[in-house]
């Protein structure tokens, strides 16, 4: 790939990890921490870069007849956009959205952003180890969803007349992944592929079968930890083994200078007695009541004198 003089100046050190032809000469140079936008030179205008680094907190598209937009908003530094042709628009954005999500650690070290899906507010972003879901105007922020492979345990297809949904099924929630019908093929394979390659499986056959195995070496490690020693008597064991068992513990508390709560409780209160006491206090409730219905009064009047001034 030949660069550009100025551009190769604008790399430094960095390499080039993506590189998407526009019109003409013109291309963006994606970096791991920046994407330049080059211009060629023209009848009004010298050759140019403009870098726009990753560490964006949104990313959003517009799209217009002659020209798409992709512009990054960096908070209170601002935002800033360029333009690409519209039939490049997809092919632009995919590599500047994997950048930014590296940036902003959504994605990790050896983590490959495969393909990314725009329908209407909803984006799909399939990576090597995880599924990113963002739903809004913006193609990416900070309120997104992600799916990590290793928790998904289930994968199933729900079709309709219009769209279909992909259904992945995890320990704590259902993730449904709705597309319209002429693109759900493209979006279930894509996705399918890379949750099985994580896997290390090629079928949903194949992934079924490894999450059941897994299911059952769960069960067995569980049933493993439940273990009796020799000797221990099952529940429901004969009273006088319960008996003689509790006499053997009253000995030892004994022994040891303690004396069992049955022989320390006294003797119990007369009902009547108690009713008496619980009158005595409904009543002390009751005055307490009032007394702070008569506070709340008197601030509820001081408030209304007080706007009344």
């Amino acid at each position: 790939m030949d660069v550009p003089q100025i551009v190769s100046e604008a790399l430094g050190d960095e390499g080039v990890a993506a590189h998407v032809p526009l019109k003409g000469d013109d291309a963006i140079y994606v970096t791991q921490t920046r994407s330049i936008r080059y211009s060629e030179e023209g009848l009004l205008s010298d050759e140019s870069v403009d870098e726009y680094p990753h560490d964006a907190e949104r990313v959003s598209v517009s799209e217009g007849r002659r020209k798409a937009t992709i512009q990054l908003d960096y908070g209170t530094e601002g935002t800033r956009q360029f333009a690409v042709p519209p039939t490049q628009l997809e092919t632009a954005l995919h590599p500047v959205l994997a950048g930014v999500l590296n940036a902003s650690g959504v994605t990790g070290p050896g983590e490959t952003v495969k393909r990314t899906f725009r329908f209407s507010e909803l984006t799909l972003v399939v990576t090597s180890d995880r599924l990113v879901k963002h739903i809004g105007s913006a193609v990416w922020d900070r309120e997104y969803e992600e799916i990590p492979y290793d928790e998904v345990t289930g994968v199933s297809v729900e079709e309709g007349n219009v769209s279909s949904q992909l259904v992945l099924k995890t320990p704590t929630r259902t993730q449904r992944i709705k597309a319209p019908n002429e693109s759900f093929r493209e979006v279930r394979e894509t996705i399918e592929d890379a949750l099985f390659a994580f896997h290390g499986v090629d079928s949903v056959a194949a992934f079924e079968e490894l999450m059941a195995d897994d299911e059952d070496d769960a069960t067995e490690s569980v049933a493993a930890d439940v273990s009796f020693e020799d000797g221990v008597e099952p529940i429901g064991g004969t009273d006088s083994a319960n008996g003689d068992a509790a006499a053997d513990a009253t000995d030892e508390l004994a022994e040891g200078g303690f004396t069992s709560a049955a022989a320390t409780v006294e003797a119990g209160i007369d009902p009547e007695e108690l009713a008496t006491e619980l009158d005595a206090l409904e009543e002390s409730i009751g005055r307490q009541l009032e007394l702070l219905e008569t506070q709340q009064a008197w601030i509820d009047e001081m408030r209304a004198f007080i706007r009344d001034r």
